[in-house]
């Protein structure tokens, strides 16, 4: 069996979805699919977006009869073009007097995934499961798996002879209200379900072919990652790589299920698969992927000493933990350490946090450089051979670019700097043309 998860895009209009029905029938193990609401088209927002105006409507006091319209006539138009036998007047009609009445944010925003599900099903002729009753929040909005893993199990062991549609991107509290993950989230949906049900693939259709070694925007045609381990993906997802929910690996992950990346409209490009690290085999290329973020404020602290201090790094850690503040890296030295935070989690805090570290730590100086990029370069080929680190700082040398912060993971995984936000893509290119051209 496989879970299969289609993102907006291919949600976007009926002839998008008549491709995803053509990709579901061409393989019988496609029993399970998650759907995403749909996307962008021909200039219309996300029917996410959309229903995100409609809450901030209602929540000024205002009526969203009038932006909840597009909402109506996307679904409606999807309804027609597909002749689907379905009547969701009602549905909508409700939906929109529980937003205008006060409906929370989550509840808002899942009825694009919850109304795409119903339709997509009712095309199919598969079974609708509403994600509320199956995928479980506690009371505070924290996911539980196991809880989650054990209901989907029971609510999903009869499936053989027919399909579901389940709406991705949300689940319910112990108070039955609606709970969503965080935007792109039905991608932690599928993977969830592909725990539950044990299945030998996790399939995350969208628009591309698969991850790219960088950002298509900052250099021309990168080359598509064919192969790429659960850490790597963690490590280049946190950098901003997209395609994939960073949160959805972490349920395959538990099974050691693999994941394959396809695109909706190149069904036959083998796209990336995602697998686990035991699952790795070596090949001739070093680095993996590269990606990077702009805008981190990094806090160099100095102290001789430093190293012989007991509790010096608990008392730095302490005072962010005071200004609710979380760090992204702490690159260290004997007499040196670094604090890497991203601007937005600092912003107007500054001031008070450098305050409260000379205070506990009284240092010999601090340093503070604004606006970094970090960037990762990423790949298990990278511990196998000699000369990686030299390679990737005489690219950079070579095209004139300050290197301003160094941090390298235990596990020889990736190699991250820190340049000025203005070398971030002249700094990715150089890196990529070095390993890859």
């Amino acid at each position: 069996m496989l879970v299969c998860k289609f993102g907006g895009t291919s949600m976007a209009d009926a002839s998008s979805i008549a491709q995803v029905v053509n990709i579901i029938k061409a393989n019988p193990k496609r029993k399970v699919v998650v759907v995403s609401a749909p996307g962008k088209l021909n200039g219309q927002d996300k029917i996410t977006d959309i229903l995100i105006k409609c809450h901030k409507t209602a929540k000024e006091g205002g009526s969203c009869k009038e932006v909840f319209e597009k909402v109506k006539s996307r679904y409606l138009s999807i309804i027609n073009d597909l002749k689907i036998d379905i009547d969701i007047a009602k549905e909508l009609e409700d939906i929109r007097q529980e937003i205008d009445a006060g409906a929370s944010y989550d509840y808002t925003v899942s009825r694009g995934e919850y109304l795409m599900a119903l339709i997509f099903a009712k095309h199919l002729g598969f079974a609708f499961v509403d994600a509320k009753d199956i995928i479980k929040f506690n009371a505070d909005g924290v996911f539980e798996p196991e809880l989650t893993n054990e209901i989907t199990k029971r609510a999903l062991e009869n499936i053989a002879e027919g399909g579901v549609v389940v709406p991705g991107f949300y689940g319910s509290k112990p108070d039955g209200s609606i709970c969503a993950f965080s935007r792109g989230g039905s991608d932690i949906t599928g993977a969830i379900l592909a725990r539950a049900l044990n299945v030998e693939l996790y399939e995350n259709w969208t628009d591309v072919n698969g991850f790219m070694m960088c950002d298509p925007k900052i250099v021309k045609n990168p080359k598509t990652i064919e192969s790429v381990t659960y850490k790597e993906l963690r490590e280049l997802s946190y950098m901003g790589a997209g395609v994939l929910h960073p949160e959805a690996i972490f349920p395959v992950r538990i099974a050691n299920i693999s994941i394959n990346i396809k695109n909706t409209f190149e069904p036959d490009h083998p796209g990336t698969m995602i697998v686990p690290s035991k699952e790795y085999r070596r090949n001739g290329r070093i680095v993996t992927g590269i990606a990077g973020k702009k805008n981190f404020t990094v806090i160099n602290i100095e102290k001789s000493m430093m190293n012989s201090e007991l509790g010096f790094a608990r008392r730095a850690l302490s005072v962010l933990e005071e200004h609710k503040i979380s760090i992204e890296h702490m690159p260290t030295g004997i007499d040196t350490f670094g604090l890497v935070i991203e601007n937005s989690n600092i912003e107007g805090k500054l001031d008070s946090v450098i305050a409260g570290l000379k205070a506990v730590l009284n240092p010999d100086h601090i340093e503070v450089l604004q606006d970094l990029a970090l960037i990762a370069t990423v790949g298990h080929g990278m511990s196998q051979r000699k000369g990686t680190a030299a390679k990737l700082f005489t690219a950079l040398y070579n095209a004139d670019i300050n290197v301003r912060m160094i941090d390298q993971g235990s596990s020889e995984l990736n190699i991250i700097i820190g340049v000025d936000n203005k070398d971030f893509e002249k700094s990715i290119e150089a890196i990529y043309r070095a390993f890859v051209e």
